[in-house]
């Protein structure tokens, strides 16, 4: 296993790669680019808010099914 030091912590290949793939482009690419930076934000903000809602949703059928 290969690890680079990106902003104090260490990345794999592995978190490079998943990166990449969620993404569009790796942590090197988006460390000096603050528009990549805001971009990767507003994406990781908006699936918290959707898996918000998800854990809402079925919060209420539970209760429901009780």
């Amino acid at each position: 296993m290969v690890t680079i030091n990106s902003q104090g912590f260490n990345v794999t290949e592995k978190m490079e790669h998943a990166f990449r793939d969620a993404h569009g482009f790796g942590i090197h690419e988006c460390e000096n680019n603050q528009d990549l930076l805001v971009k990767v934000e507003q994406k990781r903000e908006e699936e918290y808010q959707q898996s918000q809602q998800l854990v809402a949703r079925l919060e209420n059928q539970v209760h429901r099914n009780l």
